[in-house]
């Protein structure tokens, strides 16, 4: 269990609105809640002598810092929230990247957007599936979504279940959220994956229901009784979909409100985390912040699941302030959007290393990239459905390009089953290439 911190005393609030009014103590208490740090990490920051307070001091004055900008944005659980001058400039910077058409141009190559896309997709599905416990690896998971191949297990049906909710949503991003459309996305996501088959898109009808620490198997969280979830999903759905709230809250921190809370309340008996952050997905789409579909968010999660468990013990430990748990998202859509303009860069130089396959003559840029990935995986084999999914083409325009670097020699062809063909390097493909 993680530490509680120190009760602030009424009487405390005089000493403590005085040495705010300071500007050493107020800097140093706004540099802290740029990071939004927990009682944990300040009772071991170092205090310059000439400030000259306690670290009990500083803690009460953080406290009372929060507390005169704070929101309450579910009054019901008691949930609140501080907004800090350091998140309202992460989201103004991401309303210039993330929304509308700043920089569409720039940060996203237009001819290969379906294919980053895709991509994108996948990772997100992968990621959001492993936080959960499914055990594979990036390269075997995307290999079987590529190839479209049925799941052979719990870990592989997870991440299917996932990438099929992700395009669910990105087709009706612009609908408005109801309880049918909940429980729809918790049954897509949780299909063939519940202990009890009958859970999967049913909200949970008891109290049985708590979160452990997965190691030590310490209740960490006892979420509200199931009698309450019809109200919830009620305040949800008008959560959601309301444009013109009683106080305004940014979208991107209502996108991690909305994530927060089904984890909180937990109204299904499983797959709560999962759903979470399909809705968090869902509505940064529905606001307009398009560049969301091209972040792998829970790769970032995934990479700092500690942080993230931690962000909601914090959130609950001190007073319900959620201002940790969107402290922590905004740091992750940071990384993530610095890991895709990385991945960008990547592919460009892929690309172009892949264009000098156009000099052989009488080859597309598609078939290009073809044989790039022959150079660069000589064992690997093709098939046509993979190659629709990676190009995001049609089985026709598919076929046609294989089979047209068959006829070239520099692929062949060999028969998988009755109906099915794969496609491997050819014995002279090193010689056809050489002088490319």
């Amino acid at each position: 269990m993680i530490e509680n911190p120190p009760k602030i005393l009424q009487k405390e609030y005089p000493k403590a609105i005085s040495l705010l009014s300071r500007e050493d103590v107020s800097s140093m208490v706004e540099k802290i809640n740029d990071k939004y740090s927990y009682w944990s990490d300040i009772k071991y920051v170092k205090i310059p002598q000439s400030i000259n307070i306690t670290h009990q001091q500083l803690w009460t004055c953080i406290k009372i810092s929060r507390l005169l900008k704070q929101v309450f944005v579910w009054k019901k659980y008691g949930i609140s929230v501080s907004i800090t001058n350091n998140m309202q400039r992460m989201c103004h910077e991401f309303d210039m990247n993330f929304g509308g058409s700043w920089g569409s141009k720039s940060i996203l190559p237009e001819d290969n957007r379906e294919q980053y896309l895709i991509s994108s997709l996948m990772e997100e599905a992968i990621s959001s599936s492993q936080i959960e416990g499914a055990a594979t690896t990036r390269k075997v998971a995307k290999e079987f979504l590529r190839k479209n191949i049925t799941p052979r297990d719990k870990s592989q049906q997870m991440i299917y279940n996932n990438y099929q909710t992700i395009r669910f949503i990105v087709e009706n991003k612009e609908t408005s959220l109801t309880s049918e459309l909940l429980l729809k996305i918790h049954e897509l996501m949780t299909e063939k994956t519940m202990e009890h088959p009958e859970d999967a898109g049913r909200y949970r009808t008891n109290n049985d229901v708590v979160v452990e620490n997965a190691i030590t198997h310490e209740i960490v969280h006892i979420p509200p009784e199931f009698s309450s979830i019809p109200d919830f999903v009620h305040e949800l759905c008008l959560f959601f979909n309301t444009e013109t709230d009683e106080v305004f809250i940014h979208p991107i921190i209502k996108a991690v409100l909305i994530h927060f809370m089904i984890a909180y309340v937990h109204p299904f008996t499983d797959g709560n985390g999962r759903t979470a952050r399909a809705l968090f997905y869902w509505y940064m789409l529905k606001q307009g912040y398009w560049l969301t579909e091209y972040l792998s968010i829970s790769r970032i999660i995934a990479k700092s699941k500690n942080a993230y468990e931690k962000s909601y013990l914090y959130t609950e430990t001190d007073d319900k302030d959620a201002g940790y748990f969107i402290a922590y998202h905004l740091r992750v859509l940071n990384m993530a959007f610095k890991e895709l303009q990385q991945y960008l860069k990547r592919k460009i130089a892929e690309k172009q290393e892949a264009s000098a396959f156009l000099s052989l003559g009488d080859i597309n840029e598609r078939q290009a990239a073809i044989l790039q990935i022959m150079v660069d995986n000589p064992k690997v084999l093709l098939t046509i459905k993979e190659l629709q999914n990676r190009f995001s083409v049609s089985h026709t325009t598919a076929k046609t390009d294989i089979e047209g670097l068959v006829s070239k020699g520099y692929i062949s062809d060999i028969q998988l089953n009755k109906v099915k063909r794969g496609y491997i390097r050819n014995n002279s493909f090193d010689e056809l290439i050489k002088n490319k």
